[in-house]
């Protein structure tokens, strides 16, 4: 469909298949064009290149880049969105862990969220970890020695089953939402500019326009807005809306670190404190994420994030949210099964294996070891003991450390399958928990959400679609639904 305002472009949205068309005398050279047919000048001996006229591969030459050139249709690779140069946000922004989940990775400078330019992927180089961390076959340093065997120490097998399999990462872009072809700002806030102008709103125009919008071009739309019209974006948005689909509006419109910064900022402050929301970014975010989370922490609230959690809660809880929150994680992803072993025995001894529980060891394992790494070791600690790690983990503790503890473990396990648990803890029951359907459904939307639907309907049975569809209303309702992708 065209949009108010918007001259209707080629193809509509999506675009048609086919791309740009090669343009006469593109690559490949045409019969005449670069290099010299033969008959032209002849290179001298010696000379390059070596062969009649054409160029060999040189030697040595620059090896392809890790998701680069993009695969056919424009996103490759598993996880991460591509953004062009420029884009949002900029140095420092979003690269995506390596492991499974999280956010997408990008360069040190380009957009989105994230991957090098041109391709989804995270970059090629050096895996990251701890500055001076030992290689990836070596054990982390200042770990204790894992515990002798003995009578005590379960032996492996024992009828469990042999080999566990963590679940396979899924391949190419997984989001819902997409870079809209061809966007304009100046056209886009012109669109915004009429739903709002005059008596009443239209609020579908701005449902079409912003659910098919990635989130760099929103984001460039509040720029665009000042400039063209002198005005405040958002302030006029919350003038003319209201409720939920104002909510989820605004929230839209933020860069991924300020809407993850401002959700930690309402889960802390005031009475009480949603220390579900605290670890559901701190555990599925990765390092450059989470650091960046603390640079917008503390410029929009003059105040540290560790410090903000630090009086917030207690124990070995906040001993948790600290850890996470130093996005420090090796992220590397090679992964070394004697450790993982070792690992999985330090797990047992520190919990199963005593009277009381070492939280410490659980959160030095938990915190610092890479996801891969984490993955094997919970393989390894159910084919070593007979029982999943979540059921340890319930068993050897309580409250919000026991909670806190089984979302980290979730989410390292299977990060797409966590967030269909908090999309239906959130709509099941009485009442929706609005605040969890909006930060899951627009933090996930370019990054995992096809995902995330499929785990939705093997766990429950019913798409994530229709279980909107049936549990919201309105214009809200809608703009989820441009976020969902569609249904399973």
């Amino acid at each position: 469909m065209s949009y108010p305002g918007y001259p209707p472009q080629s193809g509509g949205y999506p675009p048609q298949g086919g791309g740009y068309p090669p343009q006469p005398g593109a690559y490949p050279p045409q019969p005449g064009a670069y290099p010299p047919a033969g008959g032209g000048y002849p290179p001298a001996p010696g000379a390059y290149p070596p062969g009649g006229g054409s160029y060999p591969p040189q030697g040595g030459g620059y090896p392809p880049q890790a998701g680069y050139p993009p695969a056919a249709g424009g996103y490759p690779q598993a996880g991460g969105y591509p953004a062009p140069a420029g884009g949002f946000p900029q140095a420092g922004g979003y690269p995506a862990q390596p492991g499974q989940g999280g956010y997408p990775s990008m360069p040190p400078a380009g957009g989105g969220w994230g991957a090098a330019p041109g391709g989804y992927g995270a970059p090629g180089g050096a895996p990251q970890g701890y500055p001076g961390g030992p290689a990836p076959s070596q054990p982390m340093p200042n770990y204790p020695g894992a515990p002798a065997g003995g009578p005590s120490m379960p032996a492996y097998g024992g009828g469990v089953p042999t080999n566990p399999q963590a679940p396979a990462m899924a391949k190419g872009y997984r989001g819902s939402i997409k870079d809209f072809p061809g966007a304009d700002p100046l056209k886009d806030v012109e669109i915004l500019r009429k739903a709002m102008k005059g008596i009443g709103t239209d609020e579908n125009a701005i449902i079409e326009l912003l659910g098919n919008r990635s989130n760099k071009q929103r984001v460039a739309l509040i720029s665009a807005y000042k400039t063209t019209y002198g005005k405040d974006l958002i302030r006029d948005l919350k003038s003319e809306l209201s409720r939920d689909f104002e909510d989820l509006v605004i929230a839209m419109l933020k860069t991924p670190a300020q809407f993850d910064a401002s959700e930690m900022r309402e889960a802390i402050k005031g009475a009480g404190t949603d220390e579900a929301c605290l670890i559901e970014i701190l555990s599925s975010r990765s390092n450059a994420e989470i650091q960046e989370i603390n640079k917008v922490y503390k410029a929009e609230y003059g105040k540290k994030l560790e410090d903000a959690i630090t009086s917030d809660t207690s124990g070995h809880f906040r001993r948790l949210l600290v850890s996470l929150c130093q996005g420090n994680r090796d992220e590397r992803e090679a992964v070394d099964i004697s450790l993982a072993k070792q690992d999985a025995q330090k797990l047992y001894a520190a919990g199963e294996n005593k009277v009381g529980t070492d939280e410490s060891q659980f959160n030095a394992i938990l915190c610092a070891r890479s996801k891969p790494h984490l993955r094997a070791v919970f393989q390894e600690y159910q084919q070593m003991t007979g029982r999943d790690i979540e059921k340890s983990v319930c068993r050897e503790m309580s409250g919000n450390l026991e909670s806190g503890m089984v979302a980290v473990v979730k989410c390292i396990k299977n990060t797409p399958a966590y967030f269909a648990e908090r999309l239906h803890k959130a709509m099941k029951g009485a009442g929706t928990k609005d605040t969890t359907l909006i930060r899951v459904m627009v933090s996930r939307s370019e990054v995992d959400m096809l995902d995330i639907r499929q785990e939705f309907v093997k766990a429950y049975g019913k798409s994530l679609y229709n279980h909107i569809s049936s549990d919201t209303s309105g214009d809200y309702k809608k703009l989820l639904l441009k976020l969902c992708g569609g249904n399973d």
